[in-house]
């Protein structure tokens, strides 16, 4: 990439994180819960005037938005992403530890859903119109049309209540803190999230390999190795395999963010400690300084997946390098 494509990247990356930090702010300001309420609960009433203005006043509430923006993006040029009202710990401490337990769920769902993707849609593709065919892609709409949340309770009921194979909830056994759970602990219940998130992430990569599989066994090249004695196992890994690879990598390079969307709802179902409950409770009690960090690293995550997937199919098809240099 030359410096001129850096610097446009980097400007983009500006402005988008300026947007989606003003966009949350004014979500924000026109909620209409009550932060002090959400924060107190029920005790709320118990809570004087004289109480509720120092609350008010330690967390900027009173003043106008514009003026509690500019005051956040201060402390951000200086590395200060402000506190957790719900946690109590500095925002860029609660999102290193809830950003550790998403990261590896999300690193495990993107794994399988992309090996599992690729095999049964390149399996479907040199099998098109038969019955495996017709059964995968049967599969891939359905679960394409599937919420993950309805996935995920789904699989709970399954293998957690009815067969009793997982844990029902949680990063580690019930009593024991993160830290102190076992490796074999925290890999048993990261499975079934896992799972979920790589069943609904399947389809759109066995799909769009399923399709350029069928181009491949078409093509010319094909047909001319077919005719010179060539085997369905041989043309399948020298040749299709090859050409069908290149849009499941960039897809599943460019469905990064959609991946961190679904895992919100994910870790929500199995109430796993991640990023997804952080926001929810962020978002529940009102907690600005949380949400915007959140917002600002989903932002960034996203980002970062759609130039990854952008400089992978500059990588795997040579056209597009040739297009750009043009």
């Amino acid at each position: 990439m030359t410096p001129r494509g850096v610097a446009l990247r980097a400007l983009r990356l500006v402005s988008l994180l300026v947007a989606v930090a003003v966009g949350a702010l004014l979500l924000v300001s026109a909620s209409p819960v009550d932060p002090v309420r959400a924060y107190v609960g029920a005790d709320v009433a118990a809570l004087g005037p004289e109480q509720r203005a120092l609350v008010e006043e330690r967390w900027g509430l009173g003043e106008p938005p514009l003026q509690r923006f500019l005051a956040w993006a201060g402390n951000l040029l200086r590395g200060n992403l402000g506190e957790s009202q719900v946690y109590g710990e500095p925002v860029t401490t609660v999102l290193l530890d809830r950003a550790a337990a998403s990261l590896s769920l999300m690193a495990a769902a993107w794994l399988v859903s992309g090996v599992l993707g690729f095999g049964l849609g390149l399996w479907a593709g040199v099998r098109r119109g038969r019955v495996a065919d017709r059964v995968l892609t049967w599969w891939a709409y359905t679960l394409a049309s599937a919420p993950t949340f309805w996935v995920g309770l789904l699989l709970l009921y399954v293998f957690s209540v009815s067969l009793g194979w997982t844990p029902v909830c949680c990063a580690a056994p019930i009593g024991t803190l993160p830290g102190e759970a076992g490796l074999l602990e925290r890999l048993h219940h990261l499975v079934l999230p896992a799972l979920t998130l790589s069943v609904v992430g399947v389809s759109p990569v066995l799909l769009h390999t399923r399709q350029a599989a069928i181009e491949a066994m078409d093509s010319d090249y094909v047909t001319f190795a077919r005719a010179q004695g060539e085997r369905l196992p041989g043309l399948v890994l020298h040749r299709v395999a090859r050409n069908a690879a290149a849009p499941a990598l960039v897809l599943q390079l460019a469905s990064i963010g959609e991946l961190f969307g679904g895992s919100l709802l994910a870790e929500q179902v199995f109430t796993y400690p991640g990023l997804g409950e952080a926001t929810t409770q962020a978002a529940l009690r009102q907690d600005v300084p949380l949400l915007m960090g959140i917002a600002l690293a989903t932002a960034l995550i996203v980002f970062a997946g759609n130039a990854a997937g952008v400089l992978a199919h500059r990588w795997v098809d040579p056209r597009t390098r040739t297009a750009v240099a043009a």
